[in-house]
């Protein structure tokens, strides 16, 4: 069976990803927070949301080519940054950074992805952007902003919606950890799933890459976990972002952004475009849908400043919805983590040419020949 018949959507592949990854790395990858509200809150406001067809027309091939930030882009989707993304399928921040690059869509690479930033930088070429979590020593957050200069990331992220660390049950209850921690629960998760195992010990045990240059000498592998969880501090200021715009030379993208006036802000500081997100209902379980705020904010920062957004989108049929609704650009996470985990980077390249295939096929439906157009078919 090849991979199109073995994975003929995302879901497929979600549903792949869970039977080679252990139970910790499922429960970390689609879990929400609290009673998971917002995690089906964003699938339900999708569900929703119903385009009009109109049949009698001329359209063929619709171009869903895309321009922001001044680059040229081959659809209007890219890869959300995502954490601990080697727990979920060793070198899966590669793999992705790899396949971005051939289908022309930006790769975010998070700070605390398990693949350095110059690595990722390789893999992905000028399509990768880089995500920061800042530092309390800000000598360690500066030296992180000169890597991704020197290693030619032209677009920097900061993502502004963790300004403390929540507790989520699901990973409480799985055993998640990094390192990863071998306690007989843990260790039985792992034999169940004999491909990440020797996946993984070929790969080598996940950390975090990107700082671990930062760590003191001499500390082991919990030691460094501990080290590194002293030293973050996720909470953004308007007085860091003010320091970040001064400091970062390239395109300068606010992550997180649900409030008006955080989105005044953002456009007064001269950002260079906003992530309308709830964090894939991670953080906060009675946060809104990104396009449920999205009008407003659009309002308030008004037409010229780019507003791209993500959580719980998994189709084209998704994207377009999004881009009917008022939104410029779309960023996934669960769908390509989930298709690394199913099959490694040629998963994560057939995950892309699906969601230009459904978004084609959705546009070729309703009579969309732009992305410009797809409003027109928006059922209110």
């Amino acid at each position: 069976m090849n991979i199109e018949q073995k994975f003929p959507s995302i879901a497929a592949m979600e549903r792949g990803a869970r039977r080679r990854i252990p139970h910790f790395a499922a429960e970390y990858m689609f879990g929400g927070i609290g009673t998971e509200t917002c995690l089906q809150r964003n699938r339900d406001v999708y569900n929703g949301i119903q385009l009009c067809s109109q049949h009698i027309c001329d359209v063929d091939n619709p171009d869903f080519s895309t321009h922001i930030l001044d680059r040229q882009f081959s659809a209007p989707f890219g890869v959300a940054p995502i954490g601990l993304s080697g727990i979920v399928w060793p070198r899966a921040a590669e793999h992705m950074a790899a396949a971005a690059k051939t289908h022309n869509i930006p790769f975010t690479l998070s700070t605390f992805a398990t693949t350095d930033l110059e690595t990722a930088r390789k893999a992905g070429g000028d399509s990768a952007w880089f995500q920061l979590y800042p530092t309390i020593p800000a000598e360690i957050e500066n030296d992180i902003i000169d890597r991704a200069e020197r290693a030619g990331y032209d677009v920097l992220l900061v993502t502004v919606d963790i300004p403390t660390i929540t507790t989520r049950e699901r990973d409480v209850t799985s055993g998640l950890s990094l390192p990863p921690r071998f306690d007989i629960g843990t260790v039985r998760q792992v034999l169940a799933k004999p491909r990440w195992a020797i996946q993984t010990l070929i790969d080598g045990i996940p950390r975090f890459e990107t700082l671990r240059r930062y760590v003191p000498e001499g500390y082991n592998i919990e030691q460094e976990a501990r080290f590194l969880s002293d030293i973050t501090n996720a909470h953004v200021t308007r007085e860091k972002l003010l320091r970040f715009r001064e400091r970062w030379r390239g395109k300068l993208l606010i992550k997180g952004v649900l409030d008006v006036e955080d989105a005044r802000f953002c456009n007064q500081l001269g950002a260079d475009g906003i992530i309308v997100s709830n964090h894939g209902g991670r953080q906060l379980d009675a946060s809104p849908h990104p396009l449920q705020v999205l009008p407003a904010i659009r309002e308030a920062v008004g037409n010229k400043l780019p507003l791209i957004v993500d959580s719980g989108i998994r189709s084209g049929l998704d994207i377009a919805r999004a881009i009917a609704s008022g939104a410029d650009f779309t960023l996934l996470g669960r769908a390509f983590i989930s298709a690394a985990a199913a099959a490694g980077r040629p998963g994560v390249e057939h995950a892309m040419a699906i969601l230009k295939d459904e978004l084609r096929q959705t546009m070729t439906q309703i009579g969309s020949e732009t992305l410009k157009d797809l409003s027109s078919h928006l059922l209110e």
